[in-house]
């Protein structure tokens, strides 16, 4: 059985009471109450929850939010420049930051998704040569990544790079400077532009493409100096479950470079697998794509076994599960619960993990002096005993003094 060790951390403590004297010989309760790992999903309705004024869809997405909370410590909030900005110098900042804020006072880390992305760009760059539309983009990133800088500090800075310059199902500003300028000169400026921006944030390059193009790029950036903080691998399975072969070659692949890794975008449905012959899933459009009980019992065993084999492997620090409900992108049944809230099997089976099996609770009494040992998976505890309580971070094997608050 799995020990997880490389999730966790020994402690070693000493308690004080709130006069100063060890708190000696004493029960205590500690309890985990938040992951170091980012246990994370796309937050795109909280940003529709700062913005509705209709109460009854408010009240249905703060329940669905709430659901959220339960089970995720990290959400991604849109960035896409087409939407963020429609027309030009008129952004979505107000309802953006205002979720993130709102994600950020419930314990929630947060990450803009994507600075730099040549699909949902800005229509109205189309109207500048590719001189202004470089600049144009730099600007939108020194002024998006400093607004947020201390309630955003995860970025995807650049979205799938490996096929951006060829891109020709239509024309638009971002591929045409990335074809004149070429990849690693283009990702070069735009990292560089981010860093400048908030030296402190975590910067991630994106991408679906899991082929050899993608490590070669990869290769290419970390010899032109690019800061890349981790990356980040997409894995929409529509058409099905990657299974635990391909998962590993692509962790053994990836791992080569000594990087953190962040599964990005995840998706494992519950309901009809989509045909393999669809190269673009963006093609693959229905007018329903209902759940089904027994996909949605396939959909928890592979996330289960999913979420278990990255949460074991050393270099991986976050998988973000992209749709929370069914009904989203290209309305697949891809959520952890149903379009009306109710939650699916694999709601369930997740909260069994990461409020289950991979989160510390135990009972410890303190010596004579006040000490004692806690071992337990990384993240915030509150340590409870008959006279208060006490908080602290468990990231490293270490020593601690606490001094119960009553």
């Amino acid at each position: 059985m799995n020990s997880w060790k490389h999730r966790k951390a020994e402690a070693r403590l000493r308690l004080l009471n709130p006069d100063g004297t060890p708190a000696a010989n004493c029960p205590v309760q500690a309890d985990q109450v938040s992951h170091q790992f980012l246990f994370g999903c796309g937050a795109f309705d909280t940003v529709a929850l700062m913005k509705t004024e209709d109460e009854r869809k408010k009240a249905f997405l703060r329940e669905r939010m709430e659901k959220w909370l339960g089970l995720f410590n990290y959400g991604t909030l849109p960035f896409y420049w087409g939407r963020y900005e429609p027309e030009e110098g008129k952004t979505a900042y107000p309802e953006t930051m205002a979720a993130a804020k709102w994600l950020r006072d419930r314990g929630v880390q947060v990450k803009g998704h994507p600075l730099c992305w040549h699909t949902a760009c800005a229509n109205w760059l189309m109207q500048y040569g590719n001189d202004e539309i470089l600049r144009r983009q730099l600007t939108r990133i020194r002024r998006d990544v400093t607004a947020y800088k201390g309630v955003i500090g995860l970025w995807d800075v650049i979205n799938e790079v490996v096929i951006m310059p060829v891109f020709d199902r239509y024309d638009n500003a971002i591929t045409r400077i990335c074809k004149e300028l070429g990849r690693v000169p283009l990702v070069k400026e735009v990292f560089a532009a981010a860093k400048d921006s908030d030296p402190e944030a975590v910067l991630l390059i994106n991408d679906f493409n899991t082929s050899p193009a993608y490590e070669h790029l990869i290769e290419e950036l970390l010899e032109a100096g690019v800061p890349i903080g981790a990356i980040g691998i997409q894995s929409h399975q529509h058409q099905g479950y990657w299974g635990l072969e391909k998962l590993q070659n692509v962790l053994s692949r990836f791992s080569r470079f000594g990087l953190p890794i962040h599964f990005t975008e995840n998706t494992l449905i519950s309901g009809e697998i989509m045909p393999a012959h669809i190269v673009d899933l963006n093609d693959w459009q229905v007018n329903a794509w209902p759940s089904t009980p027994e996909g949605e019992e396939r959909q928890a065993r592979e996330i289960s076994e999913m979420y278990s084999v990255l949460f074991d492997h050393p270099l991986v620090e976050a998988v973000t599960t992209w749709d929370f409900n069914d009904g989203c992108w290209l309305k697949a049944p891809s959520g952890f619960v149903r379009e009306d809230n109710s939650e699916k099997p694999s709601y369930a089976a997740l909260r069994d993990l990461i409020h289950g099996a991979w989160e510390t609770h135990v009972t410890l009494k303190t010596d004579a002096d006040g000490w004692i040992t806690l071992e337990g998976f990384k993240g915030n505890y509150r340590l409870k005993t008959s006279r208060g309580s006490a908080s602290f971070a468990l990231k490293e094997d270490g020593t601690y003094t606490l001094t119960i608050a009553e």
